[in-house]
């Protein structure tokens, strides 16, 4: 009778475990892309243009993030990186822009360099690792979770752009080596030698194809009705063209322009990109065994065309007309090569972008540049008044101050209080916003938005001392192009769409940090969330 009972209990438990397990059921393949200064706007102001294979199938397929913002400051490459894939902020993970001042180092340092390991694949460009950031991405919960099983690779022209997503455990990050060479190359933190797909994808002569091509646009220039005029006086050129005006013959350019470094400027740096993801998931063999894989792409070259010829530019129509283009011909490779219901794909930017100020202006709508030299002044004249010193200051940032800590011991000084009188002058200077301590950051919660998003970008060890938060449009940069790095919306609000397996079709208003991206993902993949993580859910977006 005993014997009849126990097992009649462990069949009970048996069955009760059965009932309440989970069926993980990963697709084969998940593929991140990031679009480099992508404004949520592009999506719908070009959307008569697009095809209806490409942006139009993600949103219409997908689940689209309408009301999608970065929540921190500073809004730039190597952070936004950062932060879809690690679903925290620079608070946590410690990346603090693409350069920052370090204040242990006393100097200026670049996101990604690291002299441990040796350029692979060239002479130069490829000292590089992800050591400086210090949280795991999905991409690294993906391996562990598989036991290091499963391939996880990155594709980019910019090397901190395909490093930072797929952080410590990658099989391999690729990025563009421009000037003279026109190759993909990696690092040794990766590999020792390239494999031989990458090899015979550089000597197949793809970069020098493209850069023999002309640029003009994709349709008549006449229906570009979305943007400005093509010559005005807002934009940059290239050198060697007098006017920054359609077309563009690039071999004719590229002389003047650092040979393939031209092609990052362009249009055809996004294709390039797509032609070597083929490759590499042919060749690596994504999607094609009973583990997830990981590839993550970063489309760049939107990042060099706005930054050139600024947001309202026809040679920014253009360029997201082709990268269109670039994205239907994408999804129906991965739809063929992976099936079309086996992958995950997810869709967003790094950071968005102002419009170029001087054009504002000429519309009489409030814009400003910074000059930074009067404002060096400036805040001299302002220890000097109060200190009796110009030498408080130990290094100038566009929107911090890092304090001489041993020069104000030295005078006897209180370090808070040179702080905090340095902020209440600062208010006063011409286009400036807001002014915060670091104490009043690391002791004041803020709710209001742009506050909040400051805090967020704060991190006690690596940050400086004082914080300025200019008015809106009102940026440190050339009077012609655009660039990023605030919380205003211009630079916060960015598209995301989830697209494939496991996503359901639908559309979202709501306010939604990108740090909800990872743990999303993670849930998806039944896998841990990033270990910094301080994201959420975005629920509506899963089956």
């Amino acid at each position: 009778m005993k014997i009849i009972i126990i097992c009649l209990c462990w069949l009970s438990a048996f069955s009760l475990k059965a009932q309440n397990s989970i069926d993980i059921e990963r697709p084969k393949l998940v593929v991140g892309i990031i679009v480099d200064q992508m404004r949520y706007d592009y999506l719908t102001r070009f959307y008569n243009k697009y095809s209806d294979d490409g942006f139009k199938r993600l949103i219409n397929e997908g689940y689209n993030c309408e009301n999608a913002h970065f929540n921190y400051i500073p809004t730039a490459t190597a952070v936004g990186h950062s932060s879809v894939y690690t679903g925290t902020t620079p608070s946590i993970h410690g990346m603090m822009g693409n350069y920052w001042y370090d204040k242990f180092l006393k100097k200026q340092i670049y996101c990604v360099d690291d002299d441990n390991y040796k350029t692979v694949g060239t002479a130069t460009g490829g000292k590089k690792s992800p050591y400086r950031l210090i949280t795991t991405t999905v991409a690294d919960e993906l391996r562990l979770a598989q036991n290091m099983k499963g391939k996880s690779i990155s594709i980019s022209i910019k090397d901190r752009s395909a490093i930072l997503p797929v952080g410590h455990t990658a099989n391999a990050a690729y990025w563009f080596q421009g000037k003279k060479d026109g190759k993909f190359i990696t690092s040794t933190y990766y590999m020792k030698q390239l494999p031989k797909w990458v090899n015979d994808f550089n000597a197949s002569g793809k970069a020098k194809e493209y850069l023999n091509k002309k640029w003009e646009t994709l349709y008549n220039i006449n229906t570009y009705t979305e943007s400005i005029a093509d010559d005005n006086e807002f934009e940059s050129t290239f050198k060697g063209k007098e006017s920054p005006t359609f077309p563009y013959k690039l071999s004719k350019l590229a002389k003047k322009n650092e040979n393939f470094e031209l092609l990052k400027a362009t249009p055809f740096g996004n294709s390039i990109v797509i032609d070597f993801a083929k490759e590499a998931i042919i060749a690596e063999n994504l999607g094609g065994d009973d583990y997830t894989d990981f590839l993550a792409i970063s489309f760049s070259s939107t990042d060099y065309i706005g930054h050139q010829f600024g947001v309202d530019s026809k040679e920014v129509q253009d360029a997201y007309l082709r990268l269109d283009k670039d994205i239907a011909d994408f999804l129906k490779f991965l739809d063929k090569k992976i099936g079309k219901n086996d992958y995950t794909l997810f869709l967003t930017a790094d950071h968005a972008a102002v419009q170029v100020p001087a054009y504002l202006q000429s519309k009489k709508i409030p814009a400003n540049y910074i000059d930074s030299e009067d404002f060096k002044l400036y805040v001299l004249a302002i220890t000097q008044k109060h200190f009796k010193s110009k030498e408080l200051i130990e290094h100038f940032s566009y929107s911090q101050l890092f304090l001489d800590k041993s020069k104000i011991l030295e005078l006897k000084l209180d370090v808070h209080k040179v702080a905090q009188i340095l902020a209440d002058e600062i208010i006063n200077y011409k286009n400036v916003h807001r002014t915060v301590t670091a104490q009043t950051l690391q002791n004041t919660v803020f709710e209001e938005r742009i506050l909040h998003n400051l805090q967020n970008g704060y991190n006690q060890r690596l940050s400086g001392d004082v914080f300025i938060i200019h008015n809106p449009a009102t940026i440190s940069y050339l009077r012609k192009g655009s660039t990023h790095g605030s919380a205003y919306i211009y630079d916060t609000h960015v598209p995301i769409i989830f697209y494939g397996k496991g996503i359901k079709k639908g559309t979202s208003k709501d306010y939604i940090p990108i740090i909800d991206i990872a743990p999303t993902l993670s849930n998806l993949l039944n896998i841990s969330f990033p270990n910094g993580n301080t994201g959420n859910i975005i629920k509506g977006a899963l089956k």
